[in-house]
């Protein structure tokens, strides 16, 4: 629940990102925040996990404030999908078991199968020791996407957090990933940045932000018969 928050980065202290900004989420639901660039969309993920604090206003989690808990304690409560995955110029499954490092080679596994990760692991020349390069370079956009997911399986998180998971790619690996994540999005609280239709259309509850404040918030279709700013990046999108 954020409730009243106002933030400004330190840098730009005059440049109120979010404006006595309030959302409530229910546990289970996913959410897509839409908006254009600079409306505050992922200022939200960042104030989520403590890399900033709210000048006004508090964020809870079950009732209670997050700047009560520990910064550690406060993110094993969430599972982050960016939109440029981090891959480690380590092998695919130690890839993978960065998100839970005692996690043991069958949950690896498991993680990447639920991810659709396991097929094109399995045909790396060394299957799962196989050395993925500095940045993932051996990788496709789709496979590097599906191995962070594959992480936040394994991370089993209650909150999932998804930052433009499916901006970058094309559209078979795109519907891959889709399948993916909707899997991992099952029984978690989600979150969900996103400018492509396909992403957000099957949302709980879309949120549609300009300038750090709340324009409209309900369904695909919903938003769309009241026209206005969702509309209007759905006819973008379908033309």
């Amino acid at each position: 629940y954020l409730r009243n928050v106002s933030f400004s980065y330190p840098a730009r202290p005059k440049s109120q990102i979010l404006n006595n900004f309030s959302l409530q989420i229910k546990a289970g639901q996913t959410i897509a925040l839409v908006g254009p660039s600079g409306a505050g969309k992922t200022t939200i993920f960042q104030l989520l996990m403590r890399f900033y604090e709210p000048e006004k206003g508090s964020i809870l989690i079950d009732n209670v404030k997050i700047n009560t808990l520990l910064k550690s304690d406060l993110r094993k409560s969430f599972a982050l999908v960016p939109q440029e995955p981090v891959i480690f110029a380590m092998n695919a499954m130690e890839n993978i078991r960065f998100s839970k490092p005692n996690a043991v080679d069958q949950e690896v596994r498991e993680a990447a199968k639920a991810a659709d990760a396991h097929d094109f692991i399995s045909k790396l020349p060394d299957g799962y020791r196989t050395d993925l390069g500095e940045r993932g370079i051996t990788l496709s956009g789709g496979q590097r996407q599906r191995i962070a997911i594959a992480r936040a399986i394994l991370r089993d998180s209650p909150i999932l957090l998804l930052d433009e998971a499916t901006s970058a790619l094309d559209s078979v690996s795109e519907r891959s990933v889709q399948m993916a994540v909707e899997k991992l999005s099952e029984s978690r609280t989600t979150i969900i940045i996103a400018h492509r239709l396909s992403t957000v259309k099957k949302a709980d509850r879309i949120v549609v932000m300009e300038s750090g404040i709340i324009k409209a918030i309900g369904t695909h279709k919903e938003l769309v018969a009241q026209g206005g700013l969702y509309s209007q990046f759905a006819n973008m999108q379908f033309t």
